[in-house]
């Protein structure tokens, strides 16, 4: 039997500062959404890159400490698992997809560039390898939030 695989690594730029919250328990979580760029060739050969927007949460003890270098530009790597929330809004089904980080490496740029490195691994439950159980979405929301220009990084 075929084993589903749900795992995601990504290399791109804060579109904001990451957002620190916390759990109804008081566990503190950081939201961020980041740009990952692909190259695409246009229709007359030519070559231009199209940006992607990837919402991201990260659950882990460190969240505080981290906060404070996931500004606005700033290049990370993360790795994790999709996870999809799912709500009602006006009698409406909605759902949205997130990356739930469980690495994450700072690399170069944004505006506090300090930190030029640095790798952490969130705290947030895994399941456990051979299994089929469905786990509840770690965050609910009101879906996507929509991004402005001045939010954009490049």
């Amino acid at each position: 039997m075929a084993t589903d695989i749900n795992s995601v690594v990504l290399v791109g730029r804060l579109t904001r500062d990451a957002m620190l919250r916390y759990t109804g328990s008081g566990a503190g979580f950081l939201s961020f959404t980041i740009a990952v760029n692909r190259s695409k060739r246009n229709a007359d050969g030519s070559w231009s890159d199209e940006a992607s927007f990837i919402d991201c949460v990260y659950f882990g003890q460190n969240s505080q400490s981290i906060s404070q270098y996931l500004v606005k530009g700033k290049q990370v790597a993360i790795q994790g698992e999709l996870r999809q929330s799912k709500w009602e809004n006006d009698g409406q089904q909605r759902s949205k997809l997130d990356v739930v980080v469980s690495t994450l490496s700072l690399l170069s740029g944004g505006n506090q560039g300090q930190a030029s490195g640095g790798n952490f691994s969130s705290q947030y439950p895994q399941r456990p390898q051979n299994t089929r159980e469905a786990q509840p979405s770690p965050v609910q929301g009101p879906g996507p939030e929509s991004f402005e220009d001045d939010s954009i990084p490049f």
